[in-house]
């Protein structure tokens, strides 16, 4: 654990380049949406969003002139129907805009956006963001190379994302781990390891408690925890590699010492290579579109020339992969590091493991 300074600067916003545009454009992320990000900043006042227990959090509530409201609202209906269903405008009637929150903290300052069907009262949420290269390669790693699919859409300037359900990271730490049993604490540790190596793999950087979400799952007589990263804003920009491992940020330090008393040194070793050996089966069952993606990347601008200098050479000093060092995009990094997981773990077996042939 560090208690290093491990992202000082801002990260700025980074254009769509063209191949990156089309490659969106081909597997159908990109959409014609009848209202930007820009429209949503036009409210006329806000009040806060507290918690149960009244804090803040973050959050603002914001409302529109009458004039502008009628029109908003059928604009995100429609929105919700393009995200979730056919696009058509045959459910807008059984749909009820209950909410749009506005959040001033982060880099991408979303709007959050609460639908309601008003036959059943059930509710969702879909975000508005700002488009930024960094944040669509990274949903686009996220859907290919972790267990979970993710469903968004691109529109020049904004960027509709669906909500990810789940107990927001430093919420479930501070109030829901203390009562786990013993086995439920062992299961977290676990995924927190593989959650670990999984961002660190595919450069995702700045996954603090409260940019992911713990997600329960009922399994028979049981309940199996899931982690899930919610913030995508840090894909593949910082320089220190320490930002792309969970591990070494001081708000994930409960979950660190919860690994530490729950997994023996083998264990860690043995769940850290099963991670690598999925990764390296979706990446090749990605098939082409993990190449259009990466081929788009390699020529980006998504970071910074010391950035990628730092980086490159941790990520040498770790593989001793002389082609590391011969990168000059953020892109040519991730897609080695990428190239490097399949290469070395895809045919990794348990004897191997048990035999300690594989270099960790």
């Amino acid at each position: 654990m560090s208690e290093e300074r491990l992202m000082s600067k801002k990260k700025p916003t980074y254009p769509v380049s063209s191949k990156l545009d089309a490659y969106l454009d081909n597997y159908n992320r990109k959409i014609e949406i009848p209202i930007f990000y820009e429209d949503l900043l036009r409210f006329a006042g806000s009040v806060v969003v507290y918690d149960a227990d009244e804090e803040d959090t973050l959050w603002v509530r914001v409302y529109y002139s009458d004039s502008e409201r009628q029109e908003i609202d059928l604009s995100l209906k429609k929105v919700y129907s393009i995200l979730h269903s056919d696009g058509s405008d045959r459910i807008f009637q059984y749909l009820n805009v209950d909410a749009v929150d506005y959040c001033t903290f982060g880099n991408s300052k979303p709007f959050r956006i609460r639908v309601r069907n008003v036959l059943n009262d059930n509710f969702t949420y879909f975000y508005v963001k700002k488009t930024d290269a960094s944040r669509i390669y990274g949903l686009e790693l996220e859907h290919m190379l972790s267990p979970y699919n993710l469903n968004f859409l691109v529109c020049k300037d904004t960027l509709i994302e669906e909500h990810i359900a789940g107990i927001p990271g430093d919420v479930f730490i501070k109030d829901m781990l203390p009562n786990c049993t013993e086995s439920e604490k062992s299961q977290l540790a676990k995924e927190f390891v593989k959650f670990n190596e999984r961002c660190m793999i595919r450069l995702l950087g700045d996954m603090r408690s409260y940019n992911y979400v713990i997600v329960p799952v009922h399994d028979f007589d049981h309940v199996v925890y899931r982690i899930r990263a919610i913030d995508f804003d840090q894909q593949c920009f910082e320089g220190k590699l320490k930002v792309y491992r969970p591990q070494f940020f001081k708000e994930n330090f409960i979950m660190v010492e919860l690994v530490r008393n729950k997994l023996q040194n083998d264990s860690v070793d043995q769940y850290k290579i099963e991670e690598r050996s999925i990764v390296a089966k979706r990446i090749i069952s990605s098939g082409n579109r993990i190449k259009r993606l990466l081929n788009s990347a390699k020529v980006d601008d998504i970071s910074l020339p010391e950035n990628i200098k730092r980086l490159k050479a941790e990520i040498y000093e770790l593989t001793l992969d002389m082609d590391f060092k011969k990168c000059k995009t953020m892109g040519q990094v991730l897609n080695l590091a990428l190239d490097f997981v399949k290469r070395n773990y895809q045919d990794v077996s348990m004897k191997q493991i048990l035999e300690k042939k594989i270099r960790i």
